[in-house]
């Protein structure tokens, strides 16, 4: 038997095939997300959810074409962006996605709409949180007046495949929206009053360990969840793993068996009643392409051509200094945090013997994994016992100087997932749980092996 993992990320849509009994990858089709709008202005981030339906339903039919024992699909994506559909299910909206700046916008009395409804509510609510773009709609009028509810795009497609028009949320996407009750896994109805949004238009939280149903084919669609839970689940073979993942952002989580607290991570549903402490700064490898961009300037400045493997370059230039002392602090905040959007980036112990672009650059290697491994520190002590340290995401697996830092700041060797299709991954394994062909997580998850690093 197998199962299909679906991963709609803003840029790409990914599909895998999975051999249910040893969670061997059979068969990769990976499509670019051609579903970006252009809008009006600057801040707005939007996608056509049905240009995205139309890629899932061909990746998933390509698969059942040439495959007649799938058993099922597990799905997920992009968290927090949301879009409204209507009565029967259809959208009537775009997808506004996690990257939508509206909630950064002025609202009253010096403050923006997030930090109106983090004020006003005890929530942390950043911009592209699901309940801060409502709220923005709400105010604005933008809210389609045919609307029955808002969901996530996977809560959508997983919707569409069954060919229903009730949306069910899962709690790792429901938190993701905004004002999620981790203690009784519901939404906090009394928080959204004290800002004065409606609880009409919220999904239903789905908390079931089966799925949601059968496709007119037959085949069973899962409830869909979190793009980070996803790539938890479908990168570590033992739960009580760091994992780091470095992509156009970055992220460190680990998981626990009870809500824990820290000033700069936030507490997430995971699976099986557990959580998923989760540190999440807005940069990561986004910096290491800030560099590249400034190095690209420079040379376009000198009137030089920039070599097009710029990225070997700069991780050799690395390399070079890597154990010569007087290293950078880089702060690679350039962006802010989630919290704070203001915050910016910096340099110091800057001299005469390192202000050269081989340490500036390692010192934005530094910073990437030392902003992680802050957050870390950060994290209840349950966090801090772990048994392994692993690695995904593009920024890591094409970085071997990278992989050593995160090693050596962590005190602990790094290991890289045999798969690069964490997310994808992670809910095809979900999928051959949740249909009851595996009697445990645990038991999934032991299909997952590991590279040499």
């Amino acid at each position: 038997m197998k199962t299909i993992g679906l991963d709609i990320g803003t840029t790409t849509i990914c599909a895998v095939l999975i051999n249910a009994e040893n969670g061997t990858i059979e068969q990769v089709e990976t499509r670019e997300n051609t579903a970006p709008i252009r809008t009006q202005n600057s801040w707005e981030r939007a996608q056509d959810p049905t240009v995205i339906l139309s890629i899932c339903r061909e990746l998933t039919e390509l698969f059942a074409k040439s495959n007649a024992d799938i058993l099922g699909i597990g799905i997920t994506g992009q968290m927090h962006g949301i879009l409204y559909c209507d009565e029967s299910g259809h959208a009537i909206s775009p997808l506004y996605t996690w990257q939508d700046e509206r909630g950064d916008q002025p609202y009253q009395n010096g403050q923006s709409y997030a930090q109106f409804l983090t004020q006003s509510t005890g929530y942390t609510m950043a911009t592209g949180f699901g309940l801060t773009t409502h709220f923005y709609n709400q105010i604005n009028g933008l809210v389609p007046k045919q609307a029955v509810a808002f969901c996530t795009i996977h809560d959508y497609v997983a919707m569409s495949l069954l060919g229903a028009a009730t949306p069910f949320v899962h709690p790792s996407d429901a938190a993701g929206i905004g004002m999620f009750d981790l203690t009784c896994n519901r939404f906090d109805f009394k928080a959204m009053q004290k800002a004065g949004l409606s609880a009409r238009l919220l999904p239903t939280v789905y908390c079931e360990r089966k799925p949601l149903g059968k496709t007119a084919d037959g085949l069973w669609v899962c409830c869909a969840i979190g793009d980070n839970q996803a790539s938890f689940l479908g990168s570590v073979r033992d739960a009580n793993s760091i994992l780091v993942n470095v992509g156009t952002g970055s992220q460190i989580s680990i998981a626990c068996d009870t809500i824990g607290k820290g000033e700069d991570v936030e507490c997430r549903p995971y699976v099986d009643d557990q959580f998923l402490m989760v540190g999440s700064p807005i940069c990561g490898g986004y910096s290491y392409n800030l560099l590249k961009t400034f190095f690209e300037a420079t040379a376009a400045m000198l009137g030089a051509d920039c070599p097009k493997d710029i990225y070997a370059k700069m991780n050799a230039a690395a390399q070079e200094v890597y154990h010569a002392g007087h290293s950078l602090a880089v702060n690679t905040q350039f962006r802010g945090t989630r919290k704070n959007a203001a915050l910016r980036g910096g340099i110091q112990g800057l001299g005469a013997d390192n202000f050269t672009p081989q340490h500036l650059t390692l010192g934005v290697l530094q910073g990437i994994c030392n902003e992680l491994h802050t957050l870390y520190d950060q994290m209840p002590p349950s966090a801090h016992a772990p048994s392994s340290l692993v690695g995904s995401g593009n920024g890591i697996r094409n970085n071997p100087l990278l992989q050593q830092i995160f090693a050596e700041t962590f005190g602990m060797p790094l290991k890289i997932p045999q798969y690069q299709e964490e997310a994808a991954y992670g809910v095809a394994l979900l999928c051959v749980y949740h249909t009851g062909h595996s009697t445990s997580l645990k038991q999934v998850q032991s299909f997952i092996k590991y590279q040499e690093v």
